[in-house]
């Protein structure tokens, strides 16, 4: 879309640029609601149609120029997120890899390397992480709600605890819990992550749900994934499981009527407790802003504490070249220990006794 509008170089008369993008993204590039799009979206697509340039625009450099700035830049002109960038660029890569195959397009007139400015396009903001005591604020004041309070409870817990991404936490059933007996309350168990059901909207599903069952990324389709249970994280398991007398089938995060758990929902009551439990500035900062920051203080934790990395991408679901690059600058506290090896490593003194 972000291309299509930016070759447009302008707008249908007396039409906004937002009702333009709007019939592209919910009509024009949804293969479910095309043919039933209504004479007004049906009359700005024809002009869209019939004024967007044919593929020999990108043996153009100017306006091979032209459009990577617009995916560089928000609507309001400000920089995007290099993220963002290298994302919309990665897509655009594969259509030209195709229009290639197609023998639309003789060469790739893209320029080579992610092009995502500045830093590094992966690269997970520090100051997003929260410390133990601000984590286990968050936790208790979500588990003390009078409404839901458990349920959400275990499920950012869970986040916390195993660095599952939300669309594979609201996707476990109680059967895919391996917990130890109630008695041994200090063991550790395991959970088998073996789906994902993130949120696309209703009018991409193609089945009128906001979810979509999904696969694991990175996996063959029916992959899955083992990820330790934290004893902490199995008693506030055991909670909800109790509490609600859940069957090995259920979910073990629905919503308050049943069903899958809502984004809109989970969100809202972390907003909440970070408004309630965190100093006015540490609100206002990145400082656990968003549920997946759970997942990238899980991760960074991890490797904080000497997991070997090939073991953390294993259980986080990623590669290590990727956890490399969003984490590695989060990696810290083994200054010391790794100044005394090169120092061991490092020493002649005693060649220069000898000598």
């Amino acid at each position: 879309m972000i291309t299509t509008t930016a070759l447009l170089g302008r707008e249908p008369p007396g039409v906004s640029s937002r009702r333009v993008r709007t019939a592209l993204s919910e009509w024009a590039f949804n293969t479910e609601r095309r043919e039933s799009a209504p004479d007004d979206v049906v009359a700005v697509l024809g002009w869209v149609r019939r004024h967007t340039p044919t593929m020999e625009v990108w043996n153009d450099p100017a306006a091979v120029e032209d459009v990577l700035l617009v995916l560089g830049t928000l609507l309001d002109g400000s920089i995007a997120a290099a993220s963002s960038v290298w994302r919309h660029r990665r897509v655009l890569n594969l259509v030209m890899q195709y229009a290639i195959r197609h023998g639309v397009l003789q060469t790739n007139p893209l320029p080579k390397g992610r092009g995502s400015g500045p830093g590094t396009a992966d690269a997970v903001d520090r100051r997003c992480l929260l410390n133990p005591r601000q984590a286990a604020g968050l936790l208790d004041w979500i588990r003390q709600r009078p409404r839901g309070g458990l349920r959400l409870h275990a499920f950012f817990a869970m986040l916390y605890y195993t660095g599952m991404r939300p669309e594979e936490a609201v996707a476990l059933r109680v059967g895919d819990a391996a917990l130890p007996e109630a008695e041994a309350s200090d063991q550790w168990g395991e959970l088998i992550v073996h789906a994902a059901e993130p949120e696309v909207g209703r009018q991409w599903t193609g089945t009128g749900t906001t979810h979509e069952r999904r696969g694991l990324k990175g996996r063959n389709k029916g992959g899955a994934r083992g990820v330790p249970c934290h004893p902490a994280l199995i008693r506030a398991l055991r909670d909800r499981i109790e509490a609600e007398c859940l069957q090995p089938g259920d979910r073990l995060f629905s919503g308050e009527r049943g069903g899958i758990l809502a984004g809109s929902v989970y969100r809202r009551v972390w907003d909440r407790a970070r408004q309630t439990t965190l100093a006015p500035h540490v609100y206002d900062s990145p400082t656990g802003r968003r549920t997946y920051d759970l997942r990238h203080t899980c991760l960074t934790t991890w490797l904080n504490s000497g997991i070997p990395p090939a073991q953390v991408a294993e259980w986080a679901g990623t590669s290590v070249a990727m956890l490399f690059a969003v984490y590695a600058h989060c990696i810290s506290g083994q200054a010391k220990e790794l100044e005394h090896r090169v120092e061991a490593a490092q020493d002649l003194s005693s060649l220069y006794l000898a000598a």
